[in-house]
């Protein structure tokens, strides 16, 4: 027990939890919040405004392979430090130079979502794989709940600090550099590479011969491109725009949404709050379901979320529709972000998941965050976001049906 206690694994685990819930939550989340009273100064289309945040998560997403080299050459503690510079340097511009929509477009689209994507997933990733091995994927689901308590502690926070201090936004575009910097801090004093770095080993433990759970996992290790020729996957990859495009949607106009609805900015930041609150549950919830059920069918009943609580928020005018919208989308996201991951290792094994994962957020990614900007380009042309949340429905129905047909591949060893 004394040995346990002495493994540092488990505290850099919460270390990664508050440097994710500080680069992730305050920038993105906050930042939604901080945006939303911007409009009131520089004057955009929504087209323009949903854009930025288009660009933010391309930013976050699509260069991982620059930030996985990043990891590689200067290691996983100084490439945190690099994202909370950049944060960093795209708070002072957003509190400083911002004066123009292409100037937003440049500060929060493009410097402030490189910034998250440098001090969040990669380098997290590494160091918890780094660290552990039986306990890996409990160590990575503890660490991951972070940007839902992000959401959740930045969203009302940042609101009541605009509040506080008589509606400057650019006051607390400061405020969130200097959590940045906090952040960097906490990477430079406590965050380690690997375990021999402290004389330890992965799981502070010698390693012996554990079973492994079976269940519903195939028997058949499959190689990528034997995957790729599978129907199965690719379905898995059209469901996973009913993850990714509703959840893109949410974090740039869910606010504006609301507030266009009457409901008060404090509401509505507490409903933000509440989406991805409700996300954590979802991956507690989806992640027990799916161990003991099919995973297509699990993933079924998340998207049910989504489709509902996108047709709730449609007239989401009372607080009570707008809380049971927010909850049952944010419920959604993270029961299926969870769900869709799970179902390609049980359908194709350990050995091909990060190739088949990678492929599937890269593909979903590139499609979905195009949400903001479509939504807010529909918003402009009707005057409501009934037309995107229409969208959200279809593409729900659609991640239905695919998912219905994505049945495990059947393949044997022999």
């Amino acid at each position: 027990m004394s040995e346990n206690r002495k493994f540092y694994g488990w505290t850099l685990v919460a270390v990664l939890w508050v440097i994710y819930l500080l680069n992730m939550g305050f920038p993105l989340y906050g930042g939604s919040i901080i945006n939303s009273y911007m409009l009131q100064e520089i004057q955009m289309s929504r087209g323009t405004y949903g854009f930025a945040f288009t660009l933010l998560n391309i930013f976050v997403g699509v260069p991982a392979f620059i930030v996985a080299a990043c990891v590689s050459a200067i290691g996983a503690r100084y490439t945190f430090m690099v994202g909370s510079a950049l944060i960093l340097l795209g708070g002072l511009s957003m509190s400083f130079l911002v004066k123009q929509p292409w100037h937003y477009l440049i500060a929060f689209g493009g410097i402030i979502g490189a910034g998250i994507g440098f001090s969040t997933i990669m380098p997290i990733t590494t160091c918890i794989t780094s660290w552990f091995k039986r306990y890996r994927g409990r160590a990575m689901g503890i660490a991951m709940t972070a940007s839902g308590f992000g959401g959740f502690i930045a969203s009302p926070l940042v609101n009541r600090f605009i509040a506080a201090t008589g509606g400057n936004w650019r006051t607390a575009w400061l405020f969130i550099a200097g959590i940045a910097v906090v952040a960097g801090l906490i990477a430079y004093l406590l965050v380690r590479e690997r375990p021999e770095d402290m004389g330890q080993v992965p799981d502070g433990m010698i390693e012996d011969s554990s079973t492994v759970k079976s269940g519903l996992h195939t028997t058949y290790q499959w190689k990528p491109e034997e995957a790729y020729r599978t129907a199965s996957y690719w379905l898995i990859v059209v469901a996973a725009l009913g993850t990714f495009y509703p959840f893109f949607f949410m974090t740039a106009h869910w606010v504006l949404h609301l507030k266009g609805l009457g409901i008060s900015p404090a509401s509505a930041a507490w409903a933000m709050g509440l989406f991805t609150l409700a996300s954590i549950g979802g991956r507690l919830l989806g992640g027990v379901l799916v161990d003991y059920l099919p995973a297509r069918y699990v993933f079924i009943i998340g998207t049910c979320s989504t489709l509902v609580g996108s047709y709730i928020a449609i007239g989401a005018s009372q607080l009570p529709l707008a809380i049971a919208a927010a909850i049952l989308l944010g419920v959604g996201f993270g029961w299926n972000y969870v769900t869709q991951s799970t179902m390609i290792g049980n359908y194709f094994g350990p050995a091909a998941f990060p190739k088949l994962n990678g492929t599937l957020l890269t593909i979903s990614h590139i499609i979905a965050v195009w949400s903001g900007l479509i939504a807010g380009n529909l918003y402009d042309a009707y005057k409501s976001y009934t037309p995107a949340f229409t969208i959200h429905i279809l593409i729900s129905l659609l991640a239905i049906v695919a998912i219905f047909f994505a049945k495990p591949p059947a393949k044997t060893n022999a």
